[in-house]
């Protein structure tokens, strides 16, 4: 098991460096469809409602994830529980779409490409706001599909690596501010800060380490975390916003339309605004961030792995 959990870790992370996420059939859609049937039964415009609905959804991938921990080769059930979760590949390729787009003026293509990013409102964004999008999106991105799912992986295998993939699809469907779902999303926004407030912190840090990759400077990725994270609305999002603006020396932040609100953003960073040549940069930041969390955590997970088989070494027999 020592080289288990390091091993299923490593291969799902490959796995999804190859393949990406598969256009038909993904675990993850099937989940959210089957949360939206769910909801037809379970919506009611309050927050206990929202509890068990997320409760419950939750609670049946905990399940399944122990099942699959519990056959015969568990690093195999958590090589594909990672492959599952993980989307930074696929963030990747749409990241350096988008920036295609950008460079030869094609903003009709680039607003139709805005979905596959964030839930921003297409029609609201010229090409100066569909290139803040994109960065801001990368970086948010970075860290719930790809650190956070490593992160959980590593600390708390199969069915961590699945709740957490679940909660993040709970928030992206119901964990919105929209009429609707200002109450019922409640608990599904709130469980999913939780589940990322340390993944987006590592996030913050692993942005420092790689700044330099971009050209960047690690003092100011965090020195813009530092100053300006805090104002962000999200306790996440703003971290890892904050921590790329200062990598990449630009600046994040201002109004954001959403299909149900306008948002005014505090600005990230002290550079100047976003450019189309920036959306690379901040490709190549996210995967070198990326690849920094994979080797984190295939080695948090064979120290937990050989710390835990030491204490039950050194358990006294009864």
């Amino acid at each position: 098991m020592v080289a288990g959990a390091a091993a299923g870790i490593a291969c799902g992370y490959l796995a999804d460096l190859v393949f990406a996420d598969p256009r038909r059939g993904h675990p993850v859609a099937l989940f959210g469809s089957g949360a939206a049937r769910l909801e037809r039964l379970t919506y009611r415009d309050n927050r206990a409602a929202g509890l068990a609905h997320t409760g419950l959804l939750l609670a049946g991938l905990a399940l399944l994830g122990v099942a699959a921990q519990r056959r015969n080769r568990p690093h195999l059930g958590l090589a594909a529980a990672t492959f599952v979760a993980l989307g930074g590949t696929s963030l990747n390729r749409v990241g350096d779409r988008m920036a295609d787009l950008l460079a030869a003026d094609d903003v009709d293509g680039a607003r139709a490409l805005v979905p596959s990013l964030c839930g921003r409102d297409p029609a609201s964004l010229d090409a100066a706001g569909l290139t803040r999008a994109t960065v801001e999106s990368l970086a948010e991105n970075t860290s719930d599909a790809q650190v956070a799912p490593l992160l959980w992986a590593a600390v708390a295998g199969v069915p961590g690596v699945l709740v957490y993939r679940g909660a993040n699809t709970l928030d992206a469907m119901i964990g919105h501010r929209s009429p609707r779902y200002l109450r019922f999303g409640w608990a599904a926004a709130r469980f999913d800060d939780v589940l990322n407030y340390v993944p987006a912190r590592v996030t913050g840090l692993l942005v420092a380490v790689c700044a330099p990759v971009v050209g960047g400077s690690p003092v100011a990725a965090l020195r813009a975390w530092r100053r300006d994270a805090a104002r962000h609305p999200s306790p996440n999002a703003g971290v890892v916003e904050a921590s790329f603006a200062g990598a990449l020396g630009v600046r994040l932040g201002g109004p954001t339309q959403y299909a149900h609100q306008l948002e005014i953003r505090p600005s990230l960073g002290d550079g100047r605004a976003p450019e189309v040549e920036d959306v690379g940069r901040a490709v190549r930041l996210s995967r070198a961030v990326q690849g920094a969390a994979a080797l984190v955590a295939v080695a948090a997970a064979g120290w937990l792995s050989g710390a835990c088989r030491s204490g039950r070494r050194a358990s006294p027999r009864v």
